[in-house]
């Protein structure tokens, strides 16, 4: 049996918080608060970055990258996806496509869609056209529902470059 696909799932939930920028995919996305979390609390990349991760088979970002090490405080996501595509490039593995759900009762995240895709794609290396960002509220059910959080689910194929 062949493994040159491989897919992995990503989910990360943070909590809003007054003070600080809401960052999407790497977008900075106009909002009166931002999300809580050690690093810059981007859910998007830090959805897409363990869902990569878990299709080349490796530790996930709490691991990699854990909220205990100083050295990510405040760490720009973007960066921990670009380490974790090194790990994964280094595993014999490349990009194929994103495809992702964003669960956000506000603010409303159409305008800002192409956006998060087109960075996620600069990122990883890949054409705009194979990363797919939706967004979707909770009906005003949980955290998620109340506006108190935002969460992202992502599922990353990755293609075997060495066989």
């Amino acid at each position: 049996m062949s493994n040159r696909f491989r897919v992995g799932i990503g989910y990360d939930i943070h909590r809003f918080t007054e003070g600080r920028r809401l960052i999407l995919g790497g977008v900075d996305v106009p909002h009166s608060r931002g999300l809580a979390g050690h690093s810059d609390a981007d859910v998007v990349l830090h959805a897409v970055t363990d869902a990569a991760l878990g299709a080349a088979g490796l530790p996930d970002i709490g691991e990699l990258f854990p909220d205990t090490d100083p050295a990510y405080k405040d760490a720009d996501s973007r960066r921990l996806l670009t380490d974790a595509l090194e790990r994964i490039q280094a595993k014999g593995f490349a990009p194929g496509n994103v495809d992702l759900i964003i669960h956000a009762e506000a603010p409303r995240l159409s305008p800002y869609k192409r956006a998060i895709a087109e960075s996620i794609a600069t990122l990883m290396g890949v054409a705009p056209d194979t990363i797919s960002v939706k967004a979707k509220t909770n009906e005003g059910l949980g955290p998620v529902g109340s506006a108190e959080a935002i969460a992202c689910t992502a599922v990353a194929l990755l293609e075997q470059t060495e066989l």
